[in-house]
């Protein structure tokens, strides 16, 4: 029997245009499995178009990709059943009662027992309490814990999320962000695309800056800080944030060194 590969994800020299528009321009990365992965760069950089191709929604112009061993062009139907995923917007049925909801996806999904699958992800994702009221009266980080509950039914071992917490309160954020690394606990391999600094800070094992279609730096945190010059303050050396170095690398300013700019000015 062949080992499963060592790599959840593996990219290379992935291509994309959409008529003139070069969305990718040779993206080149690998997903450790079990890991959590993030796509980092702001709107326009090509994490959507990365994870559509991922996925299968949507066919390379050039390069390779595999998920679990699989070609995403050349085995996309095995591809699928190795993954979930979740787009940016929590794609629940509001009328439906959060078990509801899950039951409805397992059966879907022909598995056997809906309502204990059901069960077990209510209390695995801290929704019990809230199980049988319509999903209208949930909060937005209820929300997303039961759309990322819905896309585990099926015992996937990679998960895509989208932008996870786009619109979310900072309390709905922390919520999604505890699910997150429950799954990585688990030894789901998450990969997820964000623009949210913070949010690739605090979850990810490695971060990979995609900007204008290319990856420009891929590592951990501790490596990336190496490619920001420290700063010494009377003997102490500074720390950069990942928002320094995201705006270092891609030659951006940061907004409060452009405000302190101008009021010097």
């Amino acid at each position: 029997m062949t080992a499963p590969p060592v790599q959840a994800i593996h990219v290379h020299g992935l291509e994309k245009s959409y008529k003139k528009l070069r969305a990718l321009r040779g993206v080149d990365f690998d997903v450790a499995r079990g890991s959590i992965f993030a796509l980092l760069g702001s709107n326009g950089a090509g994490k959507t178009t990365v994870v559509k191709i991922l996925s299968t929604l949507l066919k390379p112009d050039a390069g390779t990709a595999t998920v679990v061993g699989f070609d995403v062009t050349a085995q996309p139907a095995s591809v699928r059943e190795s993954i979930s995923l979740t787009g940016q917007f929590a794609a629940v049925d509001e009328i439906l009662t959060g078990r509801e909801n899950l039951v409805l996806v397992a059966r879907l999904r022909h598995q056997k027992d809906a309502g204990r699958i059901a069960a077990d992800l209510l209390a695995r994702f801290q929704l019990t309490d809230a199980a049988d009221r319509r999903v209208s009266t949930y909060s937005g980080g209820m929300r997303r814990r039961l759309d990322i509950a819905m896309s585990l039914i099926g015992k996937a071992p990679v998960i895509f999320l989208d932008e996870p917490t786009t619109g979310l309160d900072p309390q709905a954020r922390l919520e999604v962000w505890n699910s997150v690394r429950q799954l990585a606990g688990q030894g789901i391999t998450v990969l997820l695309t964000t623009q949210n600094l913070d949010e690739a800070e605090h979850l990810a094992d490695r971060i990979a800056i995609l900007h204008e279609g290319r990856i420009i730096a891929n590592g951990t945190l501790a490596e990336l800080k190496q490619l920001f010059p420290p700063a010494k303050v009377t003997y102490v050396e500074k720390q950069p944030s990942l928002e320094d170095i995201f705006f270092a690398i891609t030659g951006h300013e940061a907004a409060g060194s452009a405000a302190s700019a101008d009021t010097d000015n």
